[in-house]
């Protein structure tokens, strides 16, 4: 999918492969971004001959995802795997409205039905909290996501 159309390097294959093929988090967050950097490099490739490319940015862009990289490598043991998988999802979600949120417009923003559609997704939020926190109080060895 990442190849083809240009997306679905971290949305889709970490979910797959923690949820399909049974990696743990830390492990399928890595192996994703090995599949984006080898696509990444690939379209460079192919593009090197016919565009122009503003290496100063390039470079710039490079250090702080090496930077990005290290500083990751040394906290990924030590954050849980719910909170890592949890963190993500909701990363997810936050990408998916503004990805929406800018293909709508700001006129789709005075629309009733958006706003119903954010009432129950904030409803549907708060819903799931209360109830992971009320099985938490009657289980106590339920672990809290």
């Amino acid at each position: 999918m990442t190849g083809l159309v240009g997306s679905g390097g971290g949305f889709l294959l970490v979910p797959a492969l923690a949820v399909l093929g049974g990696l743990p988090m830390g492990i399928a967050v890595g192996t994703s971004l090995l599949v984006i950097a080898m696509n990444s490099f690939a379209g460079l490739a192919g593009h090197l001959a016919g565009v122009g490319i503003d290496w100063r940015l390039a470079l710039t862009v490079t250090a702080a995802a090496v930077a990005g990289g290290l500083v990751g490598g040394r906290l990924a043991g030590r954050v849980p795997q719910d909170a890592l998988r949890s963190a993500f999802g909701w990363f997810v979600v936050a990408m998916g409205v503004f990805v929406l949120a800018r293909q709508l417009g700001t006129a789709a923003l005075s629309h009733p039905v958006v706003w119903a559609g954010l009432g129950v997704a904030v409803a549907s939020v708060i819903a799931v909290r209360l109830r992971r926190t009320q099985r938490s109080a009657r289980e106590p060895g339920a672990a809290e996501s």
